[in-house]
């Protein structure tokens, strides 16, 4: 997944082609900020743009999109069913009001955003399983072109394992000091392409000592070092910053390789930038 620019893409186990960087829009409020900032990164030559309906600000960015001037089939759009909308009624009719928010015909991407668990629910598997159900008629009738999950852990996928259409993408929080083994290995094994939201540890990792000394060992930045990281994990980095100039910074990973003894340094790296959010403890 190393790639030559933004536009390089991964295929999916679909067939479905994702560009291998994507910029996220969690917290860009919803206003012209958000606007204007995804139209700067689509003009930066992003292709992917990571959207949510729990960001709150889907009708922003999809003028942002809109207005971009880039031929919609030339992007790849991303959107997530939140908790309180989860089973098939609600997933439909969430998915529904994403489209009329964001302006769109489909999706490129239809995720659950975090999986209903036992922590909360006595059926956790039935309501995960309903809730997939609904993507995949998405998916069948053309509204979305791959479906997946985000925060899935290998208990909650192995349910949806045995449905109809498997999940083709799960989006996780994947940065240096956060690698989270079990769920890397078991996607690896399931052939399912992984995302990673939060791939600079809320910027918590940045002054790391080992980000540090290999920033300065590459003559890159911190930032450029985890981006990199990620995607020679094979791991798809979601990108976010309202400022241009670190928004064109984060695309500037595809002109070196971190050496192999490098990356089995920060693969060793103490938890660090961890966010605290885990399946089993989200109350949202």
């Amino acid at each position: 997944m190393l790639g030559n620019g933004l536009k390089d893409k991964v295929l999916l186990p679909n067939g479905h082609k994702i560009p291998c960087i994507g910029y996220g829009t969690y917290k860009l409020p919803d206003d012209e900020t958000a606007e204007n900032c995804v139209k700067a990164a689509i003009e930066i030559g992003y292709r992917h743009i990571d959207e949510a309906a729990y960001y709150f600000n889907e009708k922003s960015v999809g003028k942002g999109i809109r207005d971009s001037g880039v031929k919609r089939e030339e992007l790849f759009i991303t959107s997530k069913v939140w908790t309180n909308n989860r089973g098939y009624d609600k997933t439909m009719a969430s998915f529904d009001q994403s489209m009329k928010d964001l302006g769109l015909d489909y999706l490129d991407l239809f995720l659950i955003h975090w999986p209903a668990d036992a922590h909360e629910h006595d059926d956790w598997a039935e309501i995960n399983l309903d809730t997939w159900k609904a993507l995949t008629e998405l998916y069948k009738e053309g509204r979305v072109k791959a479906i997946g999950v985000s925060n899935f852990w290998p208990e909650h996928l192995e349910a949806l394992m045995e449905a109809e259409i498997r999940p083709m993408v799960n989006q996780i929080e994947f940065h240096p000091g956060y690698r989270q083994p079990r769920v890397f290995d078991y996607c690896r094994e399931n052939g399912i392409l992984l995302e990673a939201w939060s791939p600079l540890g809320r910027a918590k990792v940045l002054g790391h000592e080992t980000i540090v000394k290999l920033a300065e060992k590459y003559g890159r930045s911190p930032a450029q070092i985890c981006l990199r990281w990620v995607m020679q994990k094979d791991v798809i980095p979601l990108v976010k910053s309202l400022n241009r100039p670190r928004i064109e910074e984060n695309a500037r990973v595809f002109d070196f390789a971190i050496e192999d003894e490098d990356m089995e340094l920060i693969d060793n790296m103490e938890e660090a930038g961890f966010s605290g959010h885990t399946p089993t403890n989200v109350t949202f």
